[in-house]
């Protein structure tokens, strides 16, 4: 038999190969602990950032969860995703008072969820490492805490481009929106219970092996890497430190305190307006008293001033039917109140809407306010909620409108002339504008 070369040789008598070499220490680059040099990353650091980012995912998963049951999945046409099965319980009808609330919950939702991006960057930033340790997994425990750490990121990363990109009206993802952030909320959520279960209590470890205070007062003279850890955050071979752990914390800081001052005027009216930069879908706005934002105007809907003129007439449909022209309206007890529109892009406004309650609008139809339900059917002709339906109890809130005024002068044809829906604490996209039926129907239980 031919000779065997010498490193076969070796090979068979015991020595490592090259392949097994690189299946034990990884393949190059990132994969190899040395990459990763920063002094600044550590269990106490990564606690620091995680714990602030679980405060604030808190917030974000109530608010979103509560602007999806004021959705009222449960009435017909207002759930965009049929096939959500469990995933789309809802556990109370949803209020109209106070009146303010959706107002507060989506505008806590978008701001609180701007306002961690920063920390969120900083978070992955920290624990990059992990994402590429190698091998992947030692154990089963480890191969669960590695898969919930993808989902993790991944659902991290999914929900907060979507959602930024959709309050930037910037649909550049070949799927629904609506859809798409209820599902990967869910993924996101499962993977942040599990990763919560698994690593909270270590993290509240490392957060109380330091004091806060005196890494505040430590400047980049004095920092120095952590001791080393088990997870491998901790740098190997560290390079000196460019900035210090209270530098990185006060840039982390100022760029969220940053987000939180170019978003938080979207909810607010008044001055404060003009500095919601990062609410351009909130800066379109009208003119006189309907000097207030315009969600989406007549013409991008295909809604043209020639039917909405003299010819215009509204089907009230029930037990009975009718058609009401605006003069109609006009002639019937008008009613004014004071009341906040909130659109779930994060902006929101209060006006004074004049017109005919749709209590009243009910009873015409031979619906008992109360036990009648409505769905409100627009002129558009293209987009999402041509038409949204409403609870009996929206119905009979006596603040609940077909608003023909606002601020004391006629619609505006943008903010849905000759007639639109005003429901306190309704989300904005369930006021619809430009109404030509309103459909009312006994709610079963």
């Amino acid at each position: 038999m031919p000779d065997t070369p010498p490193r076969r040789a070796r090979d068979a008598t015991g020595g490592e190969s090259r392949s097994a070499a690189w299946l034990r220490a990884g393949p190059p680059g990132p994969f190899r602990p040395g990459f990763w040099r920063s002094p600044l990353r550590g269990p106490w650091l990564t606690s620091v950032l995680g714990l602030v980012l679980l405060a604030g995912l808190v917030i974000v998963a109530v608010t979103g969860l509560l602007s999806y049951a004021a959705y009222q999945p449960r009435l017909p046409g207002n759930d965009t995703t049929p096939t959500k099965g469990l995933l789309g319980f809802y556990l109370f009808d949803w209020p109209t008072d106070p009146a303010w609330m959706y107002r507060l919950t989506q505008g806590a939702h978008v701001i609180v969820g701007l306002t961690l991006v920063p920390v969120l960057l900083a978070k992955l930033w920290s624990v990059i490492p992990k994402l590429f340790a190698w091998p992947p997994a030692r154990s089963i425990a480890e191969a669960i805490e590695r898969a919930s750490l993808v989902l993790l990121v991944g659902g991290a990363v999914f929900q907060f481009v979507t959602g930024i990109l959709n309050i930037q009206v910037f649909y550049v993802f070949p799927f629904s929106f609506y859809p798409a952030h209820l599902y990967g909320a869910w993924i996101f959520l499962a993977a942040l219970a599990v990763h919560v279960v698994v690593r909270l209590p270590k993290a509240i470890r490392a957060v109380r092996s330091r004091d806060l205070r005196r890494e505040l007062r430590t400047g980049l003279a004095g920092t120095r890497p952590e001791p080393p850890d088990p997870d491998g955050l901790v740098a190997t071979d560290p390079a000196p430190p460019t900035m210090s752990r209270r530098g990185l914390l006060a840039f982390v800081g100022g760029g969220s305190v940053m987000m939180f001052g170019l978003s938080v005027g979207q909810t607010v009216d008044g001055p404060l307006r003009r500095t919601a930069l990062l609410a351009p879908h909130g800066r379109d706005y009208g003119t006189g008293p309907n000097d207030f934002q315009i969600n989406k105007t007549a013409a991008s809907l295909g809604v043209t001033a020639a039917e909405t003129g003299a010819r215009w007439r509204l089907t009230v449909a029930g037990p009975g039917r009718l058609h009401l022209s605006r003069e109609d309206l006009l002639a019937m007890p008008l009613h004014t109140y004071a009341l906040p529109i909130a659109c779930v892009e994060g902006w929101s406004t209060e006006q004074t809407w004049t017109g005919v309650r749709l209590a009243d609008l009910a009873r015409l139809a031979g619906a008992a306010p109360g036990s009648a339900g409505v769905t409100a059917r627009s002129l558009q002709r293209v987009g999402y909620f041509g038409q949204a339906s409403l609870s009996a109890r929206q119905v009979a809130d006596p603040r609940s409108l077909l608003a023909l005024r606002v601020n004391g002068t006629d619609l505006s044809l943008d903010h849905g002339y000759p007639a639109r829906i005003i429901v306190p604490n309704a989300p904005g996209v369930h006021n619809t504008k430009w109404v030509r039926e309103l459909d009312f129907r006994v709610e079963t239980a």
